[in-house]
Order: C-alpha cells, then sequence, then structure tokens
C-alpha cells in the first residue's frame, strides 16, 4: 500500500470514530464559500466558521460572544431589522433576505442570509444557526443586466420612426413602442394581445401570409419582406417588415421581436425617379429617332422632287400617248404618296415647315365636315360641339386639318361595325409649366369615339412612330407620332385616354392666339403676286449641293423661261457672284455642309443688298434667319416655284 492509500485510510477511520456532532463540526469547518456560525437565544455569537473569517474579516477569538447585529447597516440596526430577523426565524420556523451586510473593514457586501432557530428536546429556544452568502458579484451582474434591459427599453420606447414590437410564440402583440403607435394608430393597451395578423390586408390574411411569415422566422431565424400593411384607420402604407425568431434555452421559440419601418415615401420618391428616368430615356429614344426620322425625310424630299418634277416635265414635252401617259401618272401619283409619307415623317421630327396664323377652330372643323363624312362612311355619326367665345389657336390650319382627320380615320378603325364621333373644344390655362406645356392658355380639341378602345400596355405606346395595331400594309404607324409631333412644334401637346370597350378620347393641346384671324401679323411684310400675270424672264442662281435637286430646279427654271447659273455648294455660289454678272435672282438650299443658304445669303447680301433670295428647305426650323428670307418648302413642283418667283421678284 503506497503512502497516499495510507493516509485516505487513516482519515477515514478518524471521521469513521468521530460522533455525529464532531463530523458535522468538520462539515462546517471545511466550508470557505459561506458563513456559517450560531447563535444563542438572544443574538451573541458561540461558533464562526473560516468561510465566515474569509469575507467578514474576522478572527474567532475577536468575533465570539458578540452581537450579531454588528454585521448590519446603522440603518438597519436602527429599524430594528436584527431583532425581527430572530423574532421572525422563531416565529415562523425560518428568516430569508437578502440585504447589504458590514465587513470588520466596514466595507460592504450584499448577502443572502438565512436564520434557521434550533431547539432542544423538550421544545425550547435554545439558539440559531445563520448562515451567510456573499452574491455581490450575482447582485452587480443582475444590477447590469437589469440597468442593461432598463437602457434598451427606453431606446426601443423612445425609437418614434421605426415601429418597434414582440410576439408570442402564438403571434399576438406583447409589447408596443412610440414607433408602433405612430405608425399604426393603435394604442398599447388596445393592441396588445391581439393577433399581429391584423396589420395584414385582406389579401394578404386571406392567403395566409402572416402565418407563413412566422413560420418563415422559426425556420430560418429571421423573416423579411416590403409589402403593404394597415393602420388603425384601414389606410394602407408600404412597409419594410423585419420579423426574428426569440428561442429559449431549449432552442424553441419564445416569441418573436418585430421591427417594420414605414417606406412610403422612399417608394414612391424612387418610383417618381424610376419614372423620371423611364421618361428620360423614351425622350431621348424619341429625340434619336426624330433626329434619324427627318434626316431621312428630308434626303427622301429631295429624291422625291427630282422624280416629280422630272415626270412633270416629261409629261409635258411627250406626245401625247394614252398607255405612255397612263404610266406616267402612275409613278406621279406613286412618288405624291412617298411625299405624304415623308411630310408625317418629318411632322413626327416636327420639322415640317409650318404657316402659323390665327385660327378659329369651330370654323375649321365646320368647313372640313363633308371631307370627314366621305372620309368616315355612311356608318359613322359625326357630331360637333363648341362653347361660345372659343379664343382662335394659333395653328397651320392645314396641318391641323390634316391632324384631326387623321384622328378621326383612327376611331373610325376602333368601330368596325359604326359608331358615333363627337368632336368638340373647350379653352384651358396651365398656371404651372407641365410637361411640353407652357403656362398660359390653350383651347383643348377632342376627338372622342365610342370604339373598342385600347388596354393599357397599347396606349402605352400608341404615339410611337411606327407602332400600330393594324394588319401588314393597312398603317404605317405615324399617324398618331405625326399628330404629337404637330402639336408639340405648336407648342401644345397630345393627350391620349383609354380603357379597352369603353372607347378613346383624343385632346390637341393647342395655345391659344391673342391676335384674331385677319389680323395683321408682327413681322415683315410680303409681296401679294398679281393674279394671271407672268414673271420676266430672270436670270436666276440655284445652289444645291444635292446634284439631283441642282438639275430638276434648272431644268423647271429653264421649261418657264429663266436662265439658270448652277451652283453646287456656297462657295462656287459665291464665286459666280463676284464674276458680276447679271442675277435676278438666288434660289439657294438651307441644309448644305460648310456653308448654309443663311449664311451664303448673309455673304451676297454684303455683295449685292438688294438681290432677292429664296431660301429652299425640307426643314420648319431655321438657327437663325435675321433677313427674314422668303421660304420655298421642298418638294416643289413648277407651280409652286413659278408663285415663290412672283412673290419676290417685280414684274
Amino acid at each position: 500500500m503506497n503512502d497516499r492509500s495510507e493516509s485516505s485510510e487513516r482519515s477515514r477511520r478518524h471521521i469513521a470514530s468521530l460522533t455525529e456532532s464532531g463530523r458535522y463540526r468538520l462539515l462546517v469547518e471545511a466550508v470557505t464559500d459561506y458563513a456559517i456560525y450560531m447563535l444563542d437565544s438572544n443574538g451573541f455569537i458561540t461558533s464562526w466558521n473560516p468561510g465566515a473569517r474569509r469575507f467578514k474579516g474576522y478572527e474567532e477569538a475577536e468575533i465570539l460572544g458578540q452581537h450579531f447585529s454588528r454585521f448590519y447597516t446603522e440603518d438597519d440596526r436602527k429599524s430594528g431589522l436584527p431583532a425581527r430577523a430572530l423574532k421572525t426565524a422563531a416565529e415562523q420556523g425560518k428568516f430569508e433576505q437578502e440585504g447589504w451586510r458590514v465587513r470588520k473593514d466596514g466595507t460592504q457586501f450584499w448577502a443572502h442570509v438565512v436564520i434557521d432557530p434550533i431547539w432542544d428536546a423538550s421544545g425550547s429556544l435554545i439558539g440559531y444557526v445563520k448562515i451567510t452568502r456573499d452574491i455581490s458579484e450575482r447582485k452587480r451582474a443582475a444590477e447590469d443586466l437589469k440597468r442593461s434591459e432598463e437602457q434598451f427599453r427606453r431606446l426601443v420606447q423612445g425609437v418614434s420612426d421605426h415601429a418597434i414590437f414582440t410576439l408570442d410564440p402564438e403571434g399576438r402583440v406583447s409589447s408596443w413602442n412610440v414607433g408602433a403607435m405612430r405608425i399604426t394608430g393603435h394604442q398599447a393597451d388596445e393592441i396588445i394581445g391581439q393577433d399581429f395578423s391584423r396589420f395584414y390586408t385582406d389579401e394578404e390574411r386571406g392567403a395566409g401570409a402572416p402565418r407563413l411569415a412566422l413560420k418563415t422566422a422559426v425556420e430560418q431565424g429571421r423573416f423579411e419582406k416590403e409589402g403593404w400593411q394597415l393602420r388603425k384607420d384601414g389606410t394602407r402604407f408600404w412597409a419594410a417588415v423585419a420579423i426574428d425568431a426569440i428561442p429559449d434555452d431549449e432552442g424553441k421559440s419564445a416569441g418573436f421581436a418585430t421591427v417594420i419601418r414605414d417606406i412610403t415615401e422612399r417608394r414612391e420618391t424612387q418610383r417618381a425617379l424610376d419614372e423620371a428616368r423611364e421618361s428620360m430615356f423614351q425622350l431621348q429614344k424619341m429625340e434619336s429617332l426624330g433626329q434619324l426620322t427627318g434626316g431621312i425625310a428630308h434626303d427622301f424630299n429631295n429624291l422625291l422632287m427630282a422624280v416629280l418634277s422630272s415626270l412633270a416635265l416629261v409629261r409635258k414635252r411627250l406626245p401625247h400617248e394614252p398607255k405612255i401617259v397612263a404610266l406616267l401618272d402612275n409613278a406621279y401619283h406613286g412618288a405624291e404618296r412617298g411625299i405624304s409619307l415623308t411630310r408625317r415623317m418629318l411632322a413626327f421630327a416636327r420639322r415640317q415647315t409650318l404657316t402659323i396664323e390665327p385660327v378659329l377652330v369651330p370654323s375649321l372643323i365646320h368647313g372640313m365636315t363633308d371631307l370627314l363624312q366621305r372620309s368616315l362612311g355612311q356608318t359613322i355619326t359625326i357630331t360637333t360641339s363648341f362653347p361660345l367665345g372659343l379664343p382662335a389657336v394659333l395653328v397651320d390650319s392645314n396641318q391641323l386639318e390634316s391632324a384631326v382627320l387623321n384622328l378621326a380615320l383612327n376611331s373610325r378603325d376602333a368601330m368596325p361595325g359604326g359608331g358615333s364621333i363627337d368632336i368638340r373644344a373647350r379653352q384651358e390655362s396651365v398656371s404651372a409649366e407641365s410637361g411640353t406645356l407652357k403656362v398660359g392658355r390653350y383651347v383643348c380639341l377632342a376627338v372622342v369615339d365610342d370604339g373598342e378602345g385600347m388596354d393599357e400596355a397599347t396606349l402605352s405606346r400608341a404615339s410611337e412612330p411606327f407602332f400600330t395595331t393594324k394588319g401588314v400594309g393597312k398603317g404605317t404607324g405615324l399617324g398618331l407620332a405625326m399628330v404629337r409631333g404637330l402639336a408639340e412644334q405648336l407648342g401644345g401637346t397630345l393627350v391620349l385616354r383609354s380603357r379597352k370597350g369603353q372607347g378613346t378620347t383624343a385632346e390637341l393641346w393647342l395655345p391659344a392666339a391673342t391676335q384674331k384671324p385677319g389680323e395683321a401679323s408682327a413681322g415683315p411684310p410680303t409681296v401679294v403676286p398679281v393674279p394671271g400675270k407672268k414673271t420676266r424672264a430672270l436670270v436666276v442662281l440655284v445652289v444645291d449641293d444635292d446634284g439631283l435637286i441642282l438639275m430638276s430646279t434648272t431644268a423647271m427654271l429653264e421649261e418657264m423661261g429663266h436662265k439658270a447659273l448652277p451652283a453646287s455648294s456656297g462657295k462656287q455660289a459665291l464665286a459666280i457672284v463676284a464674276r458680276d454678272e447679271p442675277i435676278d435672282l438666288v434660289i439657294t438650299d438651307q441644309a448644305m455642309p460648310q456653308m448654309t443658304g443663311v449664311e451664303l445669303a448673309e455673304e451676297i447680301m454684303t455683295q449685292r443688298p438688294k438681290l432677292p433670295i429664296i431660301l429652299a428647305t425640307g426643314y420648319a426650323e431655321l438657327p437663325s434667319n435675321p433677313r427674314h428670307l422668303p421660304i420655298l418648302s421642298k418638294p416643289f413642283l413648277e407651280d409652286a416655284l413659278a408663285r415663290r418667283i412672283a412673290d419676290v421678284v417685280s414684274p
């Protein structure tokens, strides 16, 4: 047997030889984490263990015979707590309390105290056993936890822009902060204990969304979603919802922590931003498409002019052969249809030449009623309604007639079985700039039908260029685009409203005129040609960078009896002018490289101030025309050329 075994055996035999009271004393003496000591019936200390010595600081010799009240604070002694503790232990069989106690050095510690009475065999009280434990660390931890919880509670309660609340495992509200009250409108006393599903819409409750949210939170630890939530008054708000599962000590769900933010304003702001971006994208796309379309139409105009003028000259010079004339007429009419298409393209691109003047809408519509009825057919009923005193509008009357006819034909196509079209107008005022409309007075000319109407997807694209719902070969897709382009070029806009099966309303908003029809407009005076009077033979300088146009214009001038001096650029034209030979008139293209027609005119006028100059262009806008030069719209034929020459050249 080794030394350790021998020592253990001796200890066992020693403990066994002790009396029961000796064994208890040995046990008490071995305890160092508890102060275990005895009091006599009056509260004086009769025993003292090492645990008491360790955290109270008194040696056994200096504390035996002392009254246990010295361990209490002065306030507790004054209140009689030591005596009440003994009395309670004697009467109730036990006294238990937590409180401050005092060490020998005067420092205090938080103690858990138990006092039990000791009775002898006859039932007489002979003393007390007192067990004290220093639980200062536990108290500090508890206080720290309580303080932390209080700070967190105050933090949560102080948050007003977030609804923060808890749910029990069944989804009933168990706490409610100020933010929740502000966002939802529910007071704490009326919502605590209620199921949180009341914040969801009927649609989501019917789909089981609230239960699915809690199930997801339990399974995944967290549930997040954005959607509509309900306030107390029934109004909706767009909410960001986060639900976290709160596990208990065994990992099961003890409830849920819920945070809701009202992000309605942010959502609306984002949606407005997205719409603005989309509008900007569409604007840029339409602008690019407009530039492309305008450029193509301009070049196509030049080609058609060359074709038309050549066909007209050939037809005049050929002998009358019915078959040949029919073919020429067919080609001529085909080219005219091409011109109609280019006008639509230029209208969409807002580059057609306009003659803007005050026009009375009722007079214009009544004047084209027969044309409308013939174009629409007998199955369509046309009604008109205009208020008295409707102001005139600033428009090109021919283009407005074309736009109204276009809208009416679209309405007819939406009523294959027949129907009615109502053309009406009203006066409107715009007090704040909106879209393409500036502040001012407008006349709203509306074409209303009771046809098939359009769904939202079709309506959103209806005025896009080349978009059509008609069959192949039955529409160019430029009709509404042309109308919109015309309206916006005039300073107005086109507004479409439609619902499937409920018809369509097309509104043309046009600027009201300050002048009355027939009044002279501000601007340079024009020469009115004398009907039937021919222009004398002229020497005409013709300038165009397009060889086909230059050739056809020269041919038309020579057919009219004039002498033409062709020039393919501004530089070449200036060289001809510098030769100082007689020139009666200059006809120049506007859109030329290196030098525009306006720039060429300025150069010529410095040398020959009185020389008449005509600008030929297929575009409406001129970057600058300070001399108010007369315009000859492309494509032009011999009659239009002759009329414009007669306007500017004296006989």
